[in-house]
């Protein structure tokens, strides 16, 4: 049985869960904390980082190295264009996304929402610079028409639902100004559009019910 590992708070295991979902796959989930220090977990995610997928051939970890099994495991409906330059493109996205936008902004996560203290003027300076450059260099290869990559829901649009919101609020909190929708990204009309796929409500609501535990 295919079992999903991590928490629903986490962006990037849902990611995952929304790209299960879209293709109707059964899975199970399995809470498992990030950095954990069991062994278990290192077993099958040897950074101790969620998510991680156990399968019935073994343990798969990183978002991306999931998506590309699940693509490759159960292709439809794809996730991904048939043709090898526009799948290339999708992924291209992705990457942005991912490593680009988000992994950049989570470095004011800490003061923008977990009370740590602010972040040095030189620093913050920086990674505004930095997301600022890098939303400018995302919009020149987004579509958004309507989905990120053209007129078709990809792995780009898995990561960009659960990735934008958190990248428009840690750099509102952080610069009294939400980069995404200063430099013309209108992500908010995007989500609205997204968010009413009932896969992507289940996301939701399933995140929001974990975060009221928390």
């Amino acid at each position: 049985m295919l079992t999903l590992h991590g928490s629903p708070i986490s962006n990037y295991y849902n990611k995952v869960k929304l790209a299960l979902l879209e293709k109707g796959v059964a899975f199970d989930e399995a809470y498992a904390a990030t950095h954990s220090s069991d062994e278990a977990i290192l077993n099958a995610s040897p950074l101790g980082k969620i998510p991680f997928l156990t399968t019935d051939k073994g343990a798969l970890c990183e978002s991306q190295v999931l998506l590309e099994y699940i693509e490759a495991t159960w292709p439809n409906p794809p996730l991904l264009p048939a043709d090898p330059f526009a799948a290339a493109k999708v992924r291209e996205l992705t990457t942005f996304i991912d490593w680009h936008l988000e992994i950049v902004a989570r470095q004011l996560y800490g003061s923008a929402f977990f009370g740590a203290a602010p972040l040095s003027e030189g620093n913050a300076a920086r990674i505004r610079k930095q997301l600022a450059d890098n939303i400018a260099a995302f919009k020149k290869l987004a579509k958004l028409s309507p989905y990120v990559a053209g007129d078709t829901f990809t792995q780009a649009d898995c990561a960009a639902f659960n990735n934008f919101p958190l990248v428009g609020m840690a750099t509102k909190a952080a610069f009294g100004e939400d980069l995404l929708l200063a430099a013309g990204i209108d992500y908010k009309a995007y989500l609205k559009m997204i968010g009413e796929r009932a896969t992507a409500q289940k996301v939701v609501a399933d995140r929001k019910a974990a975060q009221a535990k928390a």
